[in-house]
């Protein structure tokens, strides 16, 4: 294994780095704050390929790899997790289209979201059902030469501004897992209700919804891969999923831990930068070492799922977002505690960092389903 990046991957990063300095990080607070979706930098950010950067060159894709994608979600959460977020989630779900999708499927809409001009989004969780995947309750009954779904989805991203979503219902109930099919569902059909849901804790710059689906009419041809096999189609994805979640935790916490050092360094006490005493060095060197011991592992379990060993990928992808998701909030926290009572307030972004930083140990499999997990492999 290699310890370095390519030529080509440092330019990836540096690109994206570029990017969020000088578009993202002025505006962020701003975003945070007012609870806006950034439709105008993701715009600009599909310009440079980072919307959805996996999606195949033939459908107006970067092609990227795992890896490459690690660097530009990692680099576009350390600008701002919240406009990161809405940047990097803009594909969500068509990973699906573009494995197990038609080709009509797939050339109608990834050259859309490849270029900025559609967002997908991908309904899976549901009001009592959100790691627990084979749970669902949203039920697709044939009809004709269709189907009829109906059910209710929850803490969806992209919810309000997606134009086609992909929807997991169950299509055989008594089968549990092994009844769910996978939907291509575009969101301006009748019956496809949205509801905003913004009083979030972190995050705020990105879209999240409840949606309702209520007699939901679609034909024959839009499901995605096989009948009753749904739930086997995501499972592909979820070592894919976990390690850009990683990626993201892993960008809070370098923001974070930017912020401690350089307010470490302008902040005196008692005559000198408060950089000089040993208290904050060892926070800011704890810190430092975490973040470290995150990316580092966050790479290799990207390296691990490109190499297509599924248990391997798997027991890895978990171990880096449990790692990365748990010490991004604890870098965050110790970021506000080497501010005081300055990083409490809005007036640094540290407090952003740490409400931000939350969602991370949540969603794609909570920390509690990470360690479930690694012990499976393991045991």
């Amino acid at each position: 294994m290699s310890f370095q990046l390519s030529a080509e991957q440092r330019a990836i990063r540096d690109a994206v780095r570029e990017f969020g300095d000088n578009e993202i990080r002025p505006v962020a607070r701003e975003h945070d704050e007012a609870k806006q979706y950034p439709h105008d930098l993701v715009q600009q950010a599909a310009e440079y390929d980072l919307v959805a950067p996996t999606i195949d060159p033939e459908y107006g894709g970067a092609g990227m790899d795992l890896l490459e994608s690690v660097l530009v979600t990692e680099e576009l959460w350390r600008a701002d997790p919240g406009i990161g977020s809405a940047i990097g989630s803009r594909g969500f779900g068509s990973t699906m289209i573009q494995e197990f999708g038609d080709d009509w499927m797939k050339e109608e809409w990834l050259p859309r979201v490849a270029s900025g001009e559609s967002a997908t989004c991908s309904c899976i969780s549901e009001p009592a059902h959100g790691s627990n995947v084979a749970g669902i309750e949203t039920r697709a009954e044939k009809d004709g030469d269709g189907w009829v779904l109906n059910g209710n989805k929850m803490w969806i991203t992209n919810g309000t501004v997606a134009d086609v979503a992909v929807v997991m219902a169950k299509t055989d109930p008594g089968a549990g897992h092994r009844g769910i099919t996978a939907f291509l569902v575009p969101t301006d059909l009748d019956g496809f209700e949205t509801t905003k849901i913004d009083n979030k804790l972190g995050i705020r710059a990105s879209d999240l919804a409840e949606i309702v689906l209520d007699d939901v009419c679609i034909p024959a041809e839009n499901v995605i891969g096989e009948e009753n096999r749904g739930f086997y189609q995501l499972m592909a994805f979820f070592a894919d999923g976990r390690t850009n979640v990683a990626a993201q935790a892993i960008g809070t916490a370098q923001a974070a831990l930017d912020a401690a050092v350089d307010y470490a360094g302008e902040r005196e006490q008692g005559g000198q930068p408060i950089a000089e005493y040993q208290a904050i060095r060892h926070k800011i060197s704890e810190m430092a070492t975490n973040v470290e011991a995150a990316r580092s592992l966050a790479y290799r379990a990207a390296t691990h799922v490109e190499s297509g060993d599924d248990d391997v990928a798997a027991k890895f992808a978990s171990m880096a977002k449990l790692f990365a998701s748990e010490h991004a909030v604890d870098v965050a926290d110790e970021a506000i505690q080497v501010h005081g009572g300055a990083g409490y307030v809005t007036d640094h972004p540290v407090e952003r960092f740490y409400r931000d930083a939350r969602i991370t140990k949540i969603y794609e499999g909570t920390s509690e389903i990470q360690k479930n997990i690694i012990a499976d492999r393991l045991l």
